[in-house]
């Protein structure tokens, strides 16, 4: 049983996450080159507004935004989950490199098949989930030894290592492209949402209707395995497969989610620590609470990075990377990894 004080602490927190997600949502919609007021924003939501209000919000800024609302969700459970199987608390997808083996199995599909990534929206999800899986699986054998396990230092080393040789490949991999290919993966790789209209939403929402809610259904498990492997064994869990099955499930959520927002790094790091430092450790707890976070966390960078140096503006990612590059040290300090 949860304790009714930290049930009415997670429903206070998970108000104001939700209110500050609600306004950064407002903000993300009505500024940037084309500015609209937020009662022009209102009247275009229920149909009384002039064609060029519609015409912005309805066909571009709006699956913007929704793209990045589900995208930092994603991450942030993901980074949760990995954190967790791994009693890592600096695993996160960017870090690890798992991000930058999703974008160098596009980039190569990109070469080999010849094709502009706008005309494979569909497919783009599934290559970078195969490519984040393989990424991790190599992460995972080359930082695990039988005397100590993977520890926090060799995982990360290894996925920083990783994914420097996989940008690297990727970049490579840009000389062959022509220039539609170019752009889109300079894109990806600086971390700008490049997913905006409808059919990217519907590329990503299956995804995550699949995977979250079975991730949730594991928060028990994880709570037991958080606690004591012995102890979750004397209960009858396969405490091997289950940790297996749920941090591959995160590898395929993460990488779902960058497919089409982009190389994105931090969220997954920070979500979850926010959560976690607000209502403590228990996942039915944090959970809900670091999803809402990661998506107010990217939707706010985004539009922070859309309101700088305009009209190009800054990508999402690199605003991300300026707030959780230091945190990243910080927490790198506080858990004493290296």
């Amino acid at each position: 049983m949860i304790e009714p004080k930290l049930r009415m602490k997670q429903l206070i927190a998970l108000v104001i996450t939700i209110v500050m997600l609600f306004a950064a949502c407002v903000w993300s919609v009505t500024s940037g080159e084309y500015h609209m007021s937020v009662n022009t924003f209102f009247k275009t939501l229920f149909g009384q507004c002039e064609y060029t209000d519609s015409l912005i919000l309805l066909d571009f800024r709006l699956p913007r935004m929704l793209i990045t609302i589900l995208a930092g969700a994603a991450l942030s459970m993901s980074g949760a989950m990995m954190q967790s199987v791994t009693n890592n608390p600096l695993a996160e997808p960017g870090i690890l490199g798992i991000n930058a083996g999703s974008g160098f199995l596009i980039a190569l599909f990109l070469v080999i098949g010849h094709v502009n990534a706008d005309n494979f929206i569909y497919v783009l999800p599934i290559l970078s989930i195969i490519g984040g899986i393989l990424t991790a699986t190599i992460i995972f054998y080359f930082s695990y030894t039988k005397e100590k396990g993977i520890t926090p230092a060799s995982m990360v080393l290894v996925g920083v290592g990783l994914s420097a040789a996989l940008s690297g490949g990727s970049l490579t991999a840009m000389s062959k492209f022509d220039r539609d290919q170019s752009e889109f993966m300079a894109t990806w790789l600086a971390g700008n949402i490049w997913g905006d209209d409808w059919s990217f939403v519907s590329a990503l929402i299956p995804w995550l209707i699949v995977i979250i809610p079975f991730l949730f259904t594991k928060a028990n498990i994880l709570n037991i395995l958080n606690t004591n492997a012995q102890i979750a064994q004397g209960l009858g869990i396969n405490v091997r497969r289950e940790r297996m099955v749920i941090l591959f499930t995160a590898v395929a959520l993460s990488s779902a989610a960058v497919a089409v927002s982009g190389a994105i790094s931090f969220i997954g790091l920070m979500g979850p620590h926010i959560a976690k430092t607000i209502v403590g450790p228990r996942h039915q707890l944090f959970m809900p609470l670091a999803i809402f976070i990661g998506a107010f966390l990217l939707v706010f960078s985004d539009s922070l990075g859309q309101v700088i140096l305009q009209p190009s503006g800054i990508p999402a990612g690199i605003v991300v990377a300026l707030i959780g590059a230091p945190y990243f040290l910080y927490l790198m300090y506080r858990t004493k990894s290296f």
